[in-house]
């Protein structure tokens, strides 16, 4: 699977999803605007000496990643205002998990032009909004691997 992030804002959040994607295999791709270099002490030092194992690319834009895609991949957005929970999204070895930023979540088009690929972590308390960017990335990255792995 690739892990698509895009705008993000937060070093140490990039650098811990970029550790989970060594660990399971998956590319992770940054687009748009990003909070930091990918050359800053921050992300190397929250990706620790995995980051040299780390399959990884950048893009200028969303729009440029998706020129990119074969008509097989298939694109599964997270966001705290889905409507359908992450269990129930449809990944595949060739799934997109696209993330939004941590300060601002995914662009505001995206909510009406991709809201039937639009999934969600549930949250039991009414007291939180959302949770933490590198958090939601590794409950759906191993949500994705248990599916593909395992099946179910």
């Amino acid at each position: 699977m690739k892990i698509v992030l895009v705008n993000p804002d937060i070093p140490w959040n990039a650098g811990n999803i970029g550790r989970t994607c060594v660990a399971t295999g998956n590319e992770l791709v940054f687009t748009g605007k990003l909070g930091f270099k990918i050359e800053d002490k921050e992300i190397r030092r929250s990706g620790l000496d995995y980051w040299r194992h780390l399959k990884y690319s950048v893009y200028p834009s969303f729009e440029a990643f998706l020129e990119t895609l074969s008509p097989q991949e298939n694109l599964i957005f997270f966001s705290s205002k889905g409507k359908k929970d992450y269990w129930d999204a449809p990944y595949k070895k060739t799934s997109c998990l696209i993330f939004g930023s941590e300060t601002k979540g995914l662009p505001l088009e995206y909510y009406e032009k991709y809201a039937d690929f639009l999934y969600k972590i549930p949250m039991f308390s009414e007291n939180m909004r959302s949770l933490n960017l590198s958090t939601s990335a590794g409950i759906a990255i191993y949500r994705g691997m248990e599916k593909i792995l395992l099946g179910r």
